[in-house]
């Protein structure tokens, strides 16, 4: 099972980092919720602010945004490249598994190039379709510094 997770995880990747979002947000299940906390060790995103909280439809409203012709403010789209590592599975109960891993991020758009570094946690869950995204929670190493902007989804 971890090289299913595993598998799993750099497929997510290759779909952002090809800028297919499409695919990328089929792997999401309809009461998914995607998370980037603001603070270190914050355990609510409700009681605080987040940088990014986004249930299903925030989801897609975040891709149609990047694809609409007019959303100059995304334009160009940033090229990405992910390095996920450490993937480990925490729990597996039932038909759900918590997957914990590190994430290194390439970001180049605009003529400027930032890394970003998080640790990640996915709640998968088994579907009839195969693995899914029922939450995801990417803790970026530097959430509480100057991020200059996200444009883009880890």
């Amino acid at each position: 099972m971890p090289g299913e997770v595993e598998q799993f995880l750099y497929l997510e990747a290759r779909l952002l980092d090809t800028q297919r979002y499409e695919e990328w947000l089929d792997l999401y299940t309809e009461d998914a919720t995607y998370w980037v906390p603001l603070e270190q060790g914050q355990s609510d995103p409700l009681g605080t602010s987040s940088i990014i909280y986004d249930d299903r439809t925030l989801l897609e409203l975040r891709v149609k945004q990047a694809r609409h012709p007019r959303a100059h403010a995304r334009l160009p789209l940033a090229r990405t490249v992910q390095q996920v590592g450490n993937v480990s599975v925490v729990s597996e109960t039932g038909n759900l598994i918590h997957a914990a891993s590190t994430l290194t991020l390439v970001e180049f758009r605009s003529e400027t190039q930032r890394v970003w570094g998080a640790q990640v946690e996915h709640r998968l869950r088994r579907t009839a379709q195969g693995l899914r995204i029922a939450q995801k929670r990417v803790d970026l190493v530097n959430s509480e510094g100057e991020l200059g902007g996200v444009a883009i989804l880890f």
